[in-house]
């Protein structure tokens, strides 16, 4: 792949990215530098990619690493300076968004490509690099949390 074929394939990427990245570091600053991170990092290893086909959801696995990335090195820095809690969520306040933010990473993920970010079951395991099985139940498992968590809020409210 030559570097004006990856300029074209990030342009027409860059908001799915954006969204999926949102979603993970919940911050539109944290967001917009995760998915320069991503397209730099690609760029640097384009050549390496075998099979063109995967460019989306190879593009998508280096972001939600270097989300990855972010979110243990926000852990990190928290633990040092331990934030106090009203500093902690700034950017918007939905329940649906909270409620995701709570799951656990390996079902957040899921949930963020799949209704998020658009991608198909299959998309989604070869991002995450799991059996489509796995997606699937950790989708199953991860909505189900998300319900009751939202009753819960409804009826707590």
């Amino acid at each position: 792949m030559k570097e004006q074929e990856y300029a074209q394939r990030v342009q027409g990427l860059k908001h799915r990215l954006y969204r999926t990245a949102r979603l993970y570091l919940a911050g539109e600053a944290a967001a917009l530098d995760a998915v320069d991170e991503a397209v730099y990092r690609g760029f640097l290893h384009h050549r390496k990619l075998r099979r063109p086909e995967y460019f989306d959801t190879w593009l998508t696995r280096i972001l939600i690493n270097v989300c990855n990335d972010e979110l243990r090195r926000r852990k990190r820095e928290q633990a040092v300076d331990e934030l106090p809690e009203t500093a902690a969520q700034d950017y918007d306040a939905l329940p649906l968004r909270d409620a995701v933010e709570r799951l656990p990473r390996e079902l957040r993920a899921v949930i963020v490509l799949r209704y998020f970010s658009g991608y198909t079951l299959a998309e989604t395991a070869e991002i995450l690099k799991i059996p489509a099985g796995t997606v699937s139940s950790r989708q199953r498992r991860a909505l189900e949390l998300l319900r009751l968590e939202l009753t819960d809020e409804e009826g707590g409210t």
